[in-house]
């Protein structure tokens, strides 16, 4: 095989499988940056990762004089389908409120425990990403997940545990706690114990799943009947669609506006980052063509002697093994390379993300060094197969 590689290794162009390799670097690191760079901003948010940041949650505008006039701000079904209609949004979902009396007790060890007035609220499940196993209700289970607003964290650690020399907590440690919950209604009084799955930003009220809802309100419910939503939740396709506001400006809807923003600003990075990724793949593909290219030359080049090789009994995969190799051990140092450049480059971003966002936890790069491996194993495939084919025409042509 030494003496097959001597042979063929003639003829080849050094400046243009430089330039494959170059151009191919450029590439392949602005791929898997564009990919790492988004799996890093989104553990910004990793408070929220159960919420799509399209997500928008919309209410009516409550008046000065609202409480005088007797004016109901709940959502008729007229009003859902209008908002159904509008052209903006994806899907929509009404939250389900509570029509029980809810306590609950939180015990920490070692010191006195604490209880508090609370309330429940629901969306449809496909608005929550959570697993399906932690977020599931089975009727007749003593279990409730529950999903907490992050500023009552803020408000515990910060105010109530400063103020009675209570010990702070984080998100883990309460999240690996258990909250007694007594719920009384209809005659009722029973007691279940919640499971916090997650902490929220951008969600003012305590959500449990929807299967809960639906059973303890017709099991507790103090009055007859659904009541109608005062908020609502939608998926909207475009934060950035100037329909959105103009719609909540004519309907006097209003949404946090600070939310809002952060949504448009996660899709407007959204469309960059891709648009970045398209350009890295346009440059991938060309410098794959430009390889290919070099190959193909460098074998036609050689064709006789490739033909020679092939009448004194070797085979065509052996005489196509040089230049697989070639092509598969570049592609190779292309990646180790580019998958170092990215962690440089990470490195410097995360510094400024840290000084930014204190609590910032940097997510892994699985995800970015599985994309430049699938693209590697992908391209080398392609490579081959070209490469065989080629010879094989040779082969043809011989016989």
């Amino acid at each position: 095989m030494n003496l097959v590689w001597k042979l063929l290794r003639q003829h080849i162009s050094i400046p243009q499988f430089v330039g494959f390799f170059f151009a191919n670097l450029v590439g392949v690191v602005i791929i898997l940056l564009g990919v790492q760079f988004y799996k890093d901003y989104q553990a910004i948010d990793q408070e929220d990762s159960f919420m799509k940041a399209d997500y928008m949650i919309v209410n009516k505008k409550i008046g000065a004089l609202s409480g005088l006039t007797g004016t109901q701000h709940t959502f008729s079904a007229a009003d859902i389908a209008d908002l159904k209609g509008a052209g903006f949004v994806e899907k929509i979902g009404a939250f389900t409120p509570s029509s029980f009396n809810v306590k609950a007790r939180f015990d920490v060890e070692g010191f006195v425990s604490f209880s508090t007035e609370m309330f429940f609220e629901s969306v449809p499940d496909d608005f929550v990403d959570v697993k399906s196993e932690a977020w599931a209700y089975h009727k007749g289970s003593k279990e409730i997940p529950i999903i907490l607003p992050k500023n009552y964290l803020d408000l515990y650690n910060f105010g109530y545990a400063q103020g009675k020399g209570l010990p702070k907590l984080s998100e883990g440690i309460l999240g690996a706690m258990k909250l007694k919950i007594i719920i009384d209604g209809n005659g009722q009084n029973d007691e279940f114990e919640g499971r916090i799955v997650g902490f929220s930003s951008r969600l003012n009220t305590i959500l449990v799943p929807a299967a809960f809802m639906r059973w303890a309100n017709g099991q507790y419910a103090t009055q007859e009947g659904e009541k109608e939503p005062t908020r609502l939740i939608m998926e909207v396709g475009n934060p950035t669609d100037e329909r959105i506001t103009s719609y909540l400006q004519e309907h006097d809807y209003e949404t946090d506006e600070e939310k809002l923003e952060a949504s448009k600003t996660t899709f407007v990075l959204r469309v960059i980052v891709s648009i970045v990724m398209i350009v890295g793949i346009v440059i991938s593909i060309l410098s794959f063509y430009i390889l290919m290219l070099s190959v193909f030359l460098l074998v036609q080049k050689n064709s006789s002697k490739l033909e020679n090789l092939l009448l004194i009994g070797y085979s065509p995969a052996k005489v196509s093994f040089p230049y697989q190799a070639l092509t598969v051990g570049l592609n190779v140092l292309v990646l180790i390379l580019a998958v170092l450049i990215m962690l440089i480059i990470r490195n410097v971003y995360l510094d400024m993300f840290e000084n930014f966002f204190p609590d910032f936890e940097a997510p892994g790069v699985l995800l970015a060094l599985s994309v430049g491996l699938g693209l590697l194993v992908l391209v080398s495939i392609f490579n081959v197969i070209a490469v065989y084919n080629k010879v094989m025409s040779i082969w043809n042509r011989k016989e």
